[in-house]
């Protein structure tokens, strides 16, 4: 399985596969019959307190992704997302996110990497 991290402002690509949006909340200025998304999965994305935290830099970078992974691994949500997803070649995991290498997509996808094996 291929797994691509891109920006929702992005123009869709047929090369993008599955299309999954990992942010909790919708991107603002963005329709929903614009975003082409497959699956928005928002019950798997980072915690709102857990985000604000981050984002009110309270923790680094390091300490939200160690957070966040512990999340995913205790989310019951987490299987049903796996599932969803297992059969597909190439997912596009899109946040709204200026700096994705920052954001939960580079943490969701080593997680997925390691999930999937």
């Amino acid at each position: 399985m291929k797994i691509v991290e891109k920006r929702i402002y992005e123009e869709p690509d047929e090369s993008d596969g599955f299309r999954v949006l990992a942010d909790r909340l919708w991107p603002r200025g963005m329709k929903k019959e614009d975003a082409h998304i497959d699956l928005w999965a928002k019950e798997i994305a980072p915690s709102t307190e857990l985000r604000k935290s981050y984002h009110g830099k309270e923790i680094d970078f390091k300490e939200f992704s160690k957070k966040y992974l512990k999340e995913l691994d205790e989310n019951p949500e987490t299987e049903s997302f796996l599932d969803k997803i297992k059969k597909q070649k190439t997912i596009t995991l899109m946040t709204s996110v200026k700096e994705i290498e920052g954001s939960e997509l580079p943490v969701l996808k080593f997680f997925l990497e390691n999930k999937l094996k």
